[in-house]
């Protein structure tokens, strides 16, 4: 990954604050002007991000902050990657109820594999290499009366209660556990700053009461000064915000959710929301963007700006080699490519998110295959598609209606890809 300088933007260009701007990627900061100065005066800034540790895995919806990570990087600027090993277990609050609170061991290990999957997105050589850190290195030393003696004296409780998220859980009560969460958070922005000089802070739009309680934290210290912004929360066209909670969670981690699967997801986004998720998450400029959105509204069914969005992104996350394969993957089921180009952890994942039939013992014939997957209801119908021209196996079709298959004409030696028309599409994996 190249990294660039901060030095203000020749003439003409915009600045690093004006395209974060255009791309509505800045919803609130603690003042346009100070951010502006700090991220485009010419001098780079060391910034921070952090990541609570509350699953295996990172989610799509945290690609946004992962992202600007990147962002600010290759503008010129310094990140600190922290990874909340000791906010991690306690959880911000919840509006509706109490977080589970996980084992301490359990929670190591998804602090590291958090660490492992951040790695990709940044540089960690050069003048402003980026850094990981943990918060637990400071967090743990303190005693309870150091906490509250150093840390809590600075917080009036009214300012607390005032947080939207406290004050709807009054009624139905909130621990003091949760409730103390934001002390956490306001002591890992001074002590960055009292450690690394870090003088930004940038989370979700939801974590904006949190940020600006280490902002003022940071104050009543004596130390800053020290900005802050929020980005906007990523929502579905439905209104709900990407995340692990809202169901459906598609995952960074390969083993969680395929590339495919992933390649896939963006794929399918709808029309109006392709273009506000570019802006997001691409890192091609604003001309660039706005030519593809031109291109994508003179030929719609081409899906052009999907497309784009779900090859660059497969491609920052998985690395190019899957990116490529999930194309491949996508265009061979459909009958425009070759199936035998495919690898067999792709094909199993592609024929996966389809619906894929296990089946022992000897395979039935055509028809019963296309029953048996769920693209016929009965053997009648599927002699009927059969006789219709309407039945592929591995892309090539069938016209008897009595047709079968051998072992030679299994993909990698245990799959086969049945399509019912065009779009049509099922697998059958032959267990051992």
């Amino acid at each position: 990954m190249t990294v660039t300088d901060s030095s203000p933007p020749p003439p003409g260009r915009d600045s690093l604050t004006d395209d974060l701007l255009w791309r509505g990627l800045i919803q609130d900061s603690t003042g346009l002007d100070e951010l502006r100065e700090l991220l485009d005066g010419g001098n780079p800034a060391t910034y921070y991000v952090g990541f609570d540790p509350t699953a295996p895995s990172l989610h799509v919806g945290n690609l946004m902050q992962v992202l600007m990570a990147r962002r600010l990087q290759l503008a010129g600027h310094r990140p600190l990657l922290l990874v909340g090993g000791a906010t991690g277990q306690i959880g911000d609050p919840k509006e509706s109820a109490e977080r589970a609170l996980n084992p301490t061991e359990v929670i190591a290990g998804w602090v590291e594999g958090i660490r492992a999957q951040l790695a990709p997105f940044v540089s960690y050589t050069g003048d402003n290499a980026a850094q990981l850190v943990n918060n637990l290195d400071w967090t743990g030393e303190l005693s309870i009366v150091e906490f509250l003696r150093d840390v809590g004296k600075h917080f009036p409780v009214n300012k607390m209660l005032a947080r939207e998220v406290v004050r709807a859980r009054l009624e139905t009560g909130i621990s003091f556990t949760e409730f103390s969460y934001q002390l956490l958070q306001a002591n890992d922005f001074f002590e960055l700053h009292r450690r690394h000089g870090c003088r930004l802070q940038f989370g979700g739009s939801d974590q904006w009461g949190n940020i600006t309680a280490g902002v003022d934290y940071v104050r009543r210290r004596g130390a800053g000064p020290v900005q802050a912004f929020t980005t906007p929360l990523v929502t579905k066209s439905d209104g709900t915000k990407f995340g692990k909670s809202e169901g459906g969670a598609v995952w960074l981690d390969p083993t969680m959710t395929s590339p495919y699967a992933f390649y896939q997801f963006w794929l399918n986004v709808e029309d109006r929301e392709v273009d506000r998720y570019l802006r997001y998450f691409s890192f091609r400029t604003r001309d660039e963007l706005e030519e593809l959105a031109k291109a994508t509204a003179e030929r719609p069914a081409a899906r052009l700006a999907q497309r784009a969005l779900a090859e660059e992104l497969t491609a920052l996350v998985h690395g190019p080699d899957e990116a490529r394969q999930a194309v491949a993957a996508s265009q061979a089921l459909f009958g425009r490519g070759s199936l035998d180009d495919l690898a067999p952890e792709t094909l199993r994942a592609a024929l996966t998110e389809a619906g894929l039939v296990r089946l022992t013992g000897e395979l039935p014939d055509v028809a019963g295959l296309l029953r048996d997957s769920g693209l016929v209801t009965g053997l009648k119908e599927a002699r009927r598609v059969i006789a219709e021209g309407g039945a592929y196996v591995n892309n090539n079709r069938v016209t008897a209606v009595d047709a079968g298959v051998s072992p030679a004409d299994l993909l990698h030696g245990r799959y086969l890809v049945l399509r019912r028309g065009k779009r049509s599409f099922a697998g059958v994996e032959l267990a051992e």
